[in-house]
C-alpha cells in the first residue's frame, strides 16, 4: 500500500497532506507516528470513568492530529464529539458520535499497519 492508497482507504485528503508537508516521505514518517499518539486512548478512558472534561480535552487534540494530517474524516468524527463534549457534560448525542469515532480511528489504525508492512 502506498500512503496515497493508504490515505484514500482512510477517507483523508493525500494532496492538503502533501501540500502542508511537502513530500511523501514526511508524510509517511508523521502518519506512521500516528499510532503512538495517546490521545485515542485517553478519550477511551475519560469516557469509561465518566470524566467528560478529559474526555472533551482528548477529543480536541484527537481532532487537531487529524486536521495536521489531513485525516479528513476522523477529524470531523471527533470534531462533532468535540463539540457535543463541550459544555461538560455527556449528551444523548454523545454515544453514537464516539461510537462514530472509535470506527473511524480503527479504520485509521487499521491502514496505517497495512502501509507499515508494506
Amino acid at each position: 500500500m502506498t500512503v496515497k492508497e493508504c490515505y484514500e482507504a482512510i477517507g483523508a485528503d493525500y494532496e492538503e497532506v502533501l501540500r502542508r508537508l511537502a513530500n511523501e516521505e514526511r508524510v509517511a514518517r508523521f502518519l506512521l507516528k500516528f499510532p503512538g499518539d495517546e490521545s485515542f486512548a485517553g478519550l477511551v478512558k475519560a469516557v469509561e470513568e465518566s470524566d467528560y472534561e478529559a474526555a472533551f480535552r482528548a477529543a480536541h487534540t484527537l481532532k487537531g492530529i487529524c486536521l495536521n494530517l489531513s485525516i479528513t474524516r476522523l477529524a470531523e468524527s471527533s470534531s462533532a464529539l468535540t463539540e457535543s463534549l463541550r459544555a461538560g457534560g455527556w449528551s444523548e448525542e454523545a454515544g453514537p458520535l464516539f461510537e462514530r469515532v472509535k470506527d473511524d480511528y480503527g479504520q485509521t489504525i487499521q491502514a496505517i499497519q497495512m502501509l507499515k508492512n508494506d
